[in-house]
């Protein structure tokens, strides 16, 4: 199939509604008069076949599954007419499914309108990848460059189970809560591939994420050296070619260069975008080093929030319909 003009209203099951990020895509479209939510019945959720003519009966299926239930569900979708959007990871570099990230480049809103199969962004590639990828095709920062990423993101990333724990301890030990822990220490993590593709470089990252002792919201930052950049190019450079890429995106704000007045003392709040669907930029620097930053809702356009987007573009709606900014 081509995807293309789903009817007016579109009938859309959540596989996973009750997890973090489904939850919030439901809160997102409960009220939309053009989206109807079909919802197994309480009695059949554990009925496979039930579940099975679920995703087949859907115009679009949205799976907020882990990885392995998401592969597990697109083997039971059968239907040549059935759209899925997955916010897992299980999808993001697999042949056939379109990178959900319409900010991406000039083409990739027409790929996700058209697309059958659309995978949601990571929350930390989200950051990293808009930060870096109009440098790369600018050529500011070349294809073989090594680059590093520091991130620290609120505890609903890592789904229910953390935030169990994170809530767990605030409760029983309030005097000492675990406030900024480094994790993926291997070296590994599981977003590295689609940094590297989308991004457009040919090296993966150092990647070094945290997690704070907040609830949502998250800062990516990607630390440069001029003299590893197109010769003469500065902070002031990198800013330009943001703005420039991302001045008509209304889920991107690129705030002005060095922006004090993002500011508190110093410290840039890595909450300030929390219940939006909006990523704020900044860069930081001068003629020999230079920060970018992206600021973002890790359940919002990092998760809940983006899935919503693409629906959107999915089925015709008008983009930014059931989103804050």
């Amino acid at each position: 199939m081509d995807g293309a003009g789903l009817e007016p209203m579109a009938n859309v099951f959540i596989d996973g509604q009750a997890g973090t990020t489904g939850l919030q895509i439901r809160e997102r479209l409960a009220a939309r008069g053009d989206v109807t939510l079909i919802e197994i019945p309480e009695s059949s959720r554990k009925d496979p076949e039930v579940r099975r003519r679920y995703l087949n009966e859907a115009d679009v299926v949205i799976l907020c599954l882990p990885d392995d239930a998401a592969r597990e569900a697109m083997r039971l979708v059968s239907s040549n007419h059935v759209r899925v959007l997955d916010a897992s990871t299980a999808h993001r570099v697999a042949d056939g499914w379109v990178y959900g990230l319409p900010e991406l480049d000039g083409h990739q809103r027409g790929k996700i309108r058209e697309a059958a199969r659309v995978s949601n962004p990571g929350c930390y590639p989200t950051g990293f990848v808009l930060l870096t990828r109009p440098l790369v095709d600018a050529g500011i920062v070349s294809r073989d460059a090594h680059l590093s990423c520091h991130a620290v993101s609120g505890y609903s990333g890592g789904g229910r189970r953390l935030i169990e724990r994170y809530e767990a301890r605030a409760a029983e030990h309030p005097e000492s809560v675990w406030h900024v822990r480094p994790y993926a220490l291997d070296l590994d993590h599981k977003h590295l591939p689609e940094m590297s593709r989308y991004s457009g470089i040919e090296r993966t990252p150092v990647f070094s994420p945290m997690v704070g002792h907040f609830a949502q919201g998250m800062l990516t930052m990607v630390p440069l050296h001029t003299d590893t950049l197109e010769e003469g190019a500065t902070a002031e450079t990198v800013h330009a070619c943001l703005d420039a890429r991302y001045r008509d995106e209304p889920c991107v704000s690129v705030f002005p260069l060095g922006a004090e007045d993002a500011l508190d003392a110093g410290f840039l709040d890595p909450l300030a975008a929390n219940g939006t669907n909006r990523i704020d930029l900044f860069v930081y620097g001068h003629d020999v080093r230079v920060m970018l930053v992206a600021r973002l809702d890790n359940l919002g356009k990092g998760a809940s929030g983006a899935a919503v987007q693409n629906l959107n573009i999915m089925t015709g709606a008008a983009e930014l319909s059931g989103l804050a900014l």
